[in-house]
């Protein structure tokens, strides 16, 4: 998983939102941050419902409420005691006792789905285990409350990053996940799902982009050429995607929103796209770098008008200082790797912004004015490295 979902509000209020709402995740701790906020850590089941308006007017109005995704190191998910106490029971009657390293075999973090939970090949390993058989995965998928379990083991280098996935119990791997109201199918086999991007899903479905034509090109199943069509009002998005599993999950998910009409798929390298002089509006959702596409961004954009770039891309920060001796020095040093990132980002932007205005030049013949409208952080993807969007204002001069 990509940290811990949780939702970032003032101190003094919020807590009594989440609980009253089910939503906060009683076996993680609530965690202090900066600036008079706490991170209420958040079910991942829940994620995707949150009504961040509602909760936002339950708060003082200048408080805090976002959905960030914390990396400390003890947040992580395990089976609850009732699950545990199955596995354990299960155990002893196959003549094995519980251990605190059969505890700790346990799974860690997991992704729901519906009735099916996708499982990392990190847990389950120890040869106590095997004894059980097949009864041992009955018991899992009762203690998760699921009828079906997969386990994922790495993401295969086919260009596709396509997930290693097995079915261990179940034979349909096709399910269904619903953000913020928009219903997601796919193969969990053949297809990723991260929930990592929500924040930057609800973002864009709360653009205006009515009368706008969009091209999404990294399409995927339709994490965001979705939401631009069923929430942001979209007159059309030209949908771009080469891997053909994604391609038949992103077809399926159009009709089943009931928005296929206003969507053309282009399955292919979308550097081999025909498309030129349309777009009010490029998505660039691909990382580490979506760098390949920005020539093809640049080729779509309106010629009389220009548009906005909306381009994800992960930046690595310049290392802290980690002498640090006092509590004191250590708060002003998160304080300064923080603006260090915020640099970082700026640095990168500005550095793309110039690249682009270069690149409109080379394919238009003219001269680009390009503004950046904002630097979105989406989440942390590794120790020092950030996912962020730069929107991209690029105007004719």
């Amino acid at each position: 998983m990509d940290g811990v979902p949780c939702l970032r509000v003032s101190r003094c209020h919020a807590q009594r939102c989440l609980q009253s709402k089910g939503a906060l995740d009683l076996s993680l701790c609530l965690l202090k941050d900066s600036d008079e906020t706490v991170l209420l850590p958040i079910l991942p089941s829940y994620l995707s419902q949150l009504d961040l308006l509602s909760l936002g007017a339950m708060v003082a109005s200048n408080s805090a409420c976002k959905i960030v995704w914390s990396q400390v190191n003890k947040a992580e998910f395990y089976l609850n005691a009732p699950s545990a106490k199955i596995l354990q029971e299960l155990l002893e009657d196959h003549g094995e006792g519980w251990t605190e390293e059969l505890r700790g075999d346990l799974p860690r973090s997991f992704h729901r789905h519906g009735d099916l939970v996708l499982l990392g090949d990190s847990c389950f390993s120890l040869p106590q285990w095997k004894k059980i058989g097949t009864l041992l995965w009955s018991a899992v998928a009762r203690g998760l409350g699921a009828e079906r379990l997969a386990v994922m083991s790495r993401i295969s280098k086919d260009g596709f990053r396509s997930p290693v996935v097995k079915m261990i119990l179940g034979e349909r791997s096709w399910v269904k996940h619903v953000d913020n109201g928009i219903s997601y199918e796919f193969d969990v086999t053949k297809c990723m799902f991260s929930a990592g991007n929500i924040t930057e899903k609800l973002r864009v479905a709360a653009f205006d982009c009515r009368g706008e034509t969009v091209v999404d090109l990294y399409a995927g199943i339709g994490y965001f050429t979705l939401p631009y069509l069923a929430h942001a009002g979209a007159n059309h998005v030209h949908a771009c995607e080469w891997n053909p599993d994604a391609v038949e999950a992103l077809q399926k998910n159009l009709e089943a929103n009931g928005v296929s009409d206003r969507c053309t798929i282009h399955q292919g390298d979308n550097r081999q796209l025909q498309l030129c002089d349309i777009a009010d509006r490029v998505n660039l959702g691909l990382i580490p770098s979506s760098e390949e596409g920005w020539p093809v961004a640049c080729r779509l954009l309106k010629r009389k008008t220009g548009g906005i770039l909306h381009i994800h891309q992960n930046v690595t920060s310049p290392l802290p200082n980690t002498a640090v001796v006092t509590e004191d020095a250590d708060a002003t040093q998160r304080a300064s790797s923080k603006e260090a990132d915020r640099q970082a980002w700026r640095a990168w932007a500005g550095d793309a912004a110039n690249r682009m205005s270069s690149l409109l030049k080379d394919v238009t013949g003219a001269q680009w004015i390009t503004t950046i409208q904002h630097i979105e952080h989406v989440k942390s993807y590794a120790p020092h490295v950030h996912h962020i969007v730069l929107d991209l204002e690029c105007r004719p001069f």
